[in-house]
């Protein structure tokens, strides 16, 4: 898998720069969530940590995917990462008040918000062929996951022995790292030219994906599958504390097993993924709901872990196939906003999620929000491969010039 990475100097790059700085956001996940609870010992004021990360998407989502095609993508990724640099070493001085959390949440989370749109639309600009293309995605989602299998658990150890701080510092000298490997990276550099002016530059993301059957299909499944994991991806440290009876160090090892799983889902089926693919689009909703259900009625760590290492490798899977799908069926000058659209649907719905499930793990308990989740990722896995008799193979690849062309000249 790693071979086309080795091979590959510009592709080196934005790997090792993305993988440095997922391992310090392996750090910041395991703090943020931590700090709020300690802080305020309520479900709901976590669900609002995750929740502030959400709003940037929603507010400013349609402005950064415009963008990450019209300027050049390189220098959007080296300032966000220096504007998250300097948020994640505020909050690393000062971590004894919920409205600094929340301001450095929605902060880097507004930082992300330019960053991944640029990242992922800048990919197949440094591939030859759609083999490449996937492979690349799974070695990059592989390599930023990989660092929560050994850093999440190293964070919580760090955190329950020193605290919080030093783990934010990490996270800040992660993203200076990553702002100096991608300066260098001689990709990205030229803006696109947008024929469109006004709101019809921002709603072009939103055309595209409109006129292609299976990119609707996508979005109707995302909304579905995001008003699950918002709550239960959120609120995992409220089933570990609660249900299981762990604490920060176990925390950090449950969030290290989806991590392993992961990384073995793009290894071990690699080659079986391929972009526009229903099977491994929607299958892995089904597997993740199916661990939720378990999730819902276990007490044992262990069986929690090994469940959430297959909820992870079913992620990693549905995540290779739906990176490499919009990269192959969305023109170079439109990805950054249709990759910030299905952000604004995701986060949406994981925003009302959030706000359901934390009112109804502290009212009912948190067992009901694990219910829940699993039987909306079931419907989400039943929609998205139902049978559709105007859906044909060859318009995935045929709507308005759609489909993978070789090395691009531009982002």
């Amino acid at each position: 898998m790693f071979a086309v990475v080795r091979s590959n100097r510009r592709l080196r790059r934005l790997f090792l720069a993305q993988t440095v700085s997922r391992a310090g956001d392996a750090f910041n996940t395991v703090a943020l969530v931590i700090l709020v609870f300690q802080l305020t010992g309520s479900g709901i004021r976590v669900a609002a940590t995750v929740a502030f990360e959400i709003l940037p998407i929603l507010l400013l989502g349609p402005i950064a995917g415009m963008a990450a095609d019209r300027f050049p993508r390189r220098r959007i990724m080296v300032v966000a990462d220096l504007v998250r640099a300097a948020l994640a070493a505020t909050i690393a001085l000062t971590h004894t008040s919920t409205a600094v959390a929340y301001g450095v949440a929605f902060g880097l989370s507004a930082g992300a918000l330019l960053f991944n749109p640029a990242a992922s639309s800048i990919v197949p600009e440094l591939v030859d062929n759609e083999d490449d293309l996937v492979t690349a995605n799974s070695a990059l989602w592989t390599a930023a996951v990989a660092s929560q299998v050994v850093l999440a658990p190293l964070a919580g150890g760090l955190i329950a022995t020193v605290g919080v701080g030093w783990a934010f510092g990490v996270n800040a000298a992660s993203y200076l790292v990553s702002a100096a490997l991608l300066w260098g990276l001689d990709a990205g550099t030229t803006p696109a030219d947008l024929s469109r002016g006004g709101w019809r530059r921002v709603s072009a993301g939103l055309d595209a994906v409109r006129r292609h059957p299976l990119l609707r299909r996508l979005m109707v499944v995302q909304a579905l599958a995001a008003l699950s994991a918002g709550a239960t991806g959120g609120l995992l440290v409220v089933l570990a504390g609660e249900r299981l009876g762990v604490d920060a160090g176990g925390f950090g090892l449950l969030l290290g097993a989806i991590g392993a799983g992961a990384v073995l889902g793009p290894t071990v089926w690699r080659r079986s993924i391929r972009p526009g693919d229903r099977r491994w689009l929607f299958g892995p909703f089904a597997v993740r709901g199916a661990v939720d259900l378990l999730l819902a009625v276990t007490v044992s760590p262990v069986l929690a872990g090994v469940s959430l290492l297959v909820y992870g490798m079913s992620t990693s899977t549905g995540m290779v196939a739906y990176q490499s799908t919009l990269q192959s069926e969305v023109p170079a000058e439109l990805r950054g906003r249709a990759f910030a659209l299905y952000d604004a649907v995701w986060n949406g719905a994981r925003l009302l999620s959030l706000g359901a499930g934390g009112l109804l793990a502290d009212s009912v308990g948190i067992r009901a929000v694990y219910v829940l989740g699993g039987l909306l990722l079931v419907a989400a896995a039943v929609v998205g491969v139902a049978p559709n008799p105007s859906w044909k193979r060859g318009s995935m690849l045929g709507v308005s010039g759609y489909g993978y062309k070789r090395r691009e000249s531009r982002p």
